[in-house]
């Protein structure tokens, strides 16, 4: 068993090292190469081109800006949102737990599609609303703007800034605010003197979190950005090879190394501070109890900013969506925009033999590549808790170094691995990425599942007779169902809507589902792009559920093995 477990280690170093590593050397090698059809032949003249634009210093200031203000959005709204669950009497709880958990299943680019329904300056429904009943100028809201960028961004990432803040506010030892409430202090200046300051590690973390997914984001700068004429470096990049008479991956990839590397030093920062939070402790061994802050008055008004909120995250996208999918042009709702639905656009779509492609290799992707990215999440798990050496040390560190690869950039980077294989231009070289990119999101689930599987059981089936691999299928695997769902649920929903790395490696014939709606938007088919939408959202929902009932119905199994 020793030596299985000295063998198993290493092939998995191995295996997840050229799934993270490779990509990035070959991103290294790529921006100083000539062209993907020169490869070795090294030059800085990409680095010259990319970085000599005289346009990049405006590009990087609106990189700056997006990304400051949409962390600072989401940041503070998640802020607000968990002190009012955990800190007051504000009635409906209930709500706090969906705004954190279900906006994270609509695909980012259908969310940033219905705002651009709602608040695109020529034909908005909220637009056209206001020219049409309160007789506005058009344009009134042009949600082709930076601060409208920076807006539905800290929107999408509030959902990851609550999953942060939420365990440390409940964590907090309210003896601290009643000792500065006894000495005279009020709630506001408790707040800003005493919580805020103590939870400080954790809003950095949930602050810096949030600052890698704006930097890493596409769906927001290519939906709402570029119709704009507003650049960010991914759509930067992404014009490097998608624009023009011939991609320059070249250039591409010397403008995704700075990207890269701001990227993985804001995630040691973030490691470093949640790695540090032991200094701010405010729990020990004796019992605690949290205090509730009575509204009083404020408790409904206050209800009635979150019930809007949970309307604009959850309701909002996929309402409109829905209706645009019925309505022949974009119109406001009124008697004579219901007479005149219909599912002429969903027609359009089912009769598409390309949306017809993309839904079946979304489809493939989502079930294939989420099933072959678990079994590997259970092996590294499986050494990185239960082997504990400086070798599973190593793993554990490979295995997350790719959270912090911006989707596009390390897009780039498999481009110039898969081009000099077979592999190129096929949906495999997509399954490949999709598992590399998002194998943290498989492990982390699977990781805590471990840990409370005692080494006592597997120990005990060894001294009966029974070898690693039936240890692990009779005894272990059964214990690690509730993970195992879990984390293919996580990964599954993630490959279904993925778009970054998709716009970079999808080629003719591995077309998929967000690709799809990104072209229907830059052609402004907004009716087709709603129902592939819908068609989209409905994919991921079904593929949750069946997991779900999948995981339910193998419990009681598992207890009779």
């Amino acid at each position: 068993m020793a030596h299985k477990r000295s063998v198993l280690t290493p092939t998995l170093i191995g295996i997840v090292g050229f799934l993270t590593v490779c990509p990035v050397v070959m991103l290294v090698f790529g921006s100083f190469s000539t062209g993907l059809g020169a490869f070795g032949k090294f030059t800085v003249d990409k680095y010259v081109q990319a970085y000599g634009n005289p346009e990049l210093l405006g590009i990087i200031a609106n990189t700056a800006t997006f990304v400051l203000g949409s962390a600072m959005v989401a940041t503070g709204l998640a802020l607000l949102l968990v002190y009012l669950n955990t800190r007051t009497d504000i009635p409906f709880k209930f709500l706090f737990g969906i705004i954190s958990v279900i906006p994270m299943m609509i695909p980012h680019i259908l969310f940033s599609v219905s705002w651009v329904l709602l608040l695109n300056p020529s034909n908005g429904l909220i637009n056209l609303f206001l020219r049409d009943v309160f007789g506005m100028p058009d344009a009134v809201i042009n949600i082709y703007s930076l601060p409208g960028m920076i807006l539905v961004e800290g929107l999408l990432d509030l959902p990851i800034a609550y999953l942060i803040l939420a365990p440390a506010m409940a964590s907090f030892d309210v003896a601290l605010e009643e000792s500065s409430r006894v000495c005279g202090g009020t709630t506001l200046r408790t707040l800003l003197r005493i919580t805020l300051p103590v939870l400080r590690p954790a809003i950095l973390a949930a602050f810096i979190l949030t600052l890698v997914r704006s930097l890493a984001s596409f769906a927001v700068p290519s939906v709402i950005g570029m119709p704009g004429r507003i650049y960010v470096l991914a759509t930067y990049i992404y014009q490097s090879i998608a624009t023009g008479f011939a991609a320059d991956f070249g250039k591409a990839a010397a403008i995704g190394m700075s990207v890269l590397a701001t990227s993985i030093t804001l995630i040691y920062l973030y490691r470093h501070l949640t790695s540090e939070s032991e200094k701010y402790v405010t729990i020990s061994g004796r019992g605690y109890r949290p205090s509730i802050i009575q509204l009083k008055g404020a408790r409904y008004p206050l209800f009635g900013v979150v019930g809007i909120l949970s309307l604009v995250l959850i309701v909002l996208p996929v309402v409109v969506l829905f209706y645009t999918s019925l309505v022949p042009y974009s119109m406001v709702p009124s008697a004579r925009a219901f007479s005149m639905m219909s599912w002429k656009h969903w027609i359009e779509v089912i009769h598409d033999p390309i949306s017809l492609l993309s839904l079946k290799n979304s489809v493939f992707l989502g079930v294939v590549g989420a099933s072959i990215g678990v079994m590997l999440s259970v092996f590294v798990a499986y050494a990185i808790v239960k082997v504990r050496s400086y070798a599973s040390g190593i793993l554990e560190s490979l295995s997350f170094l790719s959270f912090s690869f911006p989707g596009i950039v390390i897009g780039v980077g498999f481009m110039w691995f898969f081009v000099r294989t077979p592999l190129y231009a096929t949906i495999w070289a997509l399954l490949i990425g999709y598992v590399a990119t998002y194998l943290p999101y498989g492990v982390r689930p699977l990781a805590s599942a471990f840990i409370q599987v005692h080494s006592h059981l597997e120990e005990s089936s060894r001294v009966c007779g029974a070898g690693a691999f039936t240890t692990m299928r009779r005894i272990v695997i059964p214990l690690l169902i509730p993970g195992i769902v879990s984390a293919w649920i996580l990964m599954a929903s993630m490959f279904v809507r993925e778009l970054t790395l998709s716009v970079v490696l999808s080629r003719p014939g591995s077309e998929v589902l967000a690709v799809q709606i990104l072209r229907f938007a830059e052609d402004g088919l907004w009716g087709q792009l709603s129902a592939l939408g819908i068609m989209m959202i409905f994919i991921s929902t079904a593929l949750v559920l069946a997991a779900t009932l999948v995981g339910i119905w193998l419990k009681p199994v598992a207890g009779s093995a």
